[in-house]
């Protein structure tokens, strides 16, 4: 027995520590657990499913007249870039390097497939916020929580619905 005040087990928890004995892996072997596919209960793959882009795109293309000629940058990548900028609260750069490294925002602007290079120039968002304005960037938050609401308000009924046939 022990007189120090403390049970023999506590000092042998103490010392137990393994040493890590594999090596780094190098990034390339890095295995992906969505085999190549985004998983659809992300919040970005989500909330571009609830963002009407078609119905704001007109909006924002009214934008340019002719002479202008046509955006270099779609409207869903430009918007896109903006909210992603606005929930993760960074800054113009950090946007695109977030951009860069993150398959899901890339979903997000309406990109095809994962690229590891910057889309745009950190310098295209002062560009972006030139053509789409906060209001309509508000508008477009109104529809997506508009429609978030929906789909979770006809979930619960469906719920209901079903718990109710079960009694």
């Amino acid at each position: 027995m022990h007189h120090s005040g403390q049970p023999e087990d506590a000092v042998a928890k103490v010392t137990m520590y393994r040493k890590e004995e594999s090596t780094p892996i190098p990034a390339e072997s890095f295995e992906l657990p969505f085999e190549g596919k985004l998983s659809s209960d992300n919040r970005w793959v989500m909330m571009a499913d609830f963002i009407p882009w078609k119905e704001f795109e007109s909006e924002y293309s009214a934008r340019f007249s002719a002479q202008m000629g046509a955006p270099a940058k779609s409207f869903r990548m430009a918007l896109g870039a903006l909210i992603i900028k606005e929930k993760l609260g960074i800054s113009d750069r950090e946007t695109v390097e977030q951009i860069k490294e993150n398959p899901y925002l890339q979903y997000f602007i309406g990109m095809y497939t994962y690229s590891n290079e910057t889309p745009f120039d950190a310098s295209m968002l002062v560009h972006f916020r030139e053509r789409i304005n906060a209001e309509l960037v508000n508008k477009v938050n109104q529809e997506m929580v508009k429609k978030m609401l929906e789909t979770t308000s006809s979930q619960e009924s469906e719920k209901k619905r079903i718990t109710r046939k079960r009694r």
